[in-house]
């Protein structure tokens, strides 16, 4: 059997995923403390205020993303990925203390597949609460993943280009003030059909289930 050259369409929509991570994502930047006012004087009380920073500091659950290449087993990965490299390919990343991607893909006869596994850490739970609620607004259509992490959401699409289908599930988790980010697609090349949106969203929870518990493990 002969293999196919991917399709231009889908080789150009896989050029931004090398770009974006290169650019980084942007730290969001905690609530600044209040400055005492000079009229206080020097007590237990004011001593109790100026431990408080380095108390709420220590609390951060998550201060870096754990190996994401690492996140989901080879088992997830041979079925989810037939015939990719189960050790992956992470992204490269201006600072890994912020985001860190793996990715595999292949093609096996005429079927592609394409995994993503990103872990995001924020400065605090409320700001991963915030970028996790504006990425689910910016994916509407889908819907919240019982069980996993604080709180989870799946939605899958589907593109057409040059006559080919390509389906595409993400599932976004927060845990704390870390996001966990999953895109998991596939296509057809020889029906020009997409797997079933079932498939393709199952195999995206199951992915996100694998890098949760990763990531907690991480945090212990």
């Amino acid at each position: 059997m002969r293999s196919l050259p991917l399709p231009l369409a889908l080789t150009a929509r896989l050029l931004p995923v090398a770009v974006l991570a290169s650019a980084g994502w942007a730290l969001t930047s905690g609530p600044l403390a209040a400055t005492p006012t000079a009229e206080h004087k020097p007590t237990p009380k004011t001593t109790d205020t100026a431990s408080a920073p380095s108390t709420s500091a220590a609390t951060k659950t998550y201060t870096a993303s754990p190996a994401p290449c690492e996140g989901v087993t080879e088992t997830t990965v041979k079925s989810l990925v037939p015939g990719a490299k189960t050790a992956g390919q992470e992204i490269a990343s201006t600072d890994k203390s912020v985001r860190r991607t793996c990715s595999w893909n292949a093609l096996k006869g005429f079927d592609y597949r394409w995994l993503d596994v990103s872990y995001e850490i924020k400065e605090t739970d409320e700001a991963a609460q915030k970028s996790y609620e504006g990425r689910v607004a910016d994916k509407s259509g889908g819907g919240a993943v019982p069980g996993l992490g604080d709180t989870a959401y799946s939605v899958v699409n589907l593109t057409t280009e040059d006559k080919q289908q390509t389906r595409e599930g993400v599932v976004l988790a927060r845990v704390s003030n870390a996001l966990v980010v999953i895109t998991y697609n596939g296509s057809d090349f020889e029906t020009k059909k997409a797997p079933s949106t079932d498939e393709i969203n199952k195999g995206a929870i199951k992915a996100a289930k694998d890098a949760v518990a990763v990531l907690e493990k991480s945090g212990q």
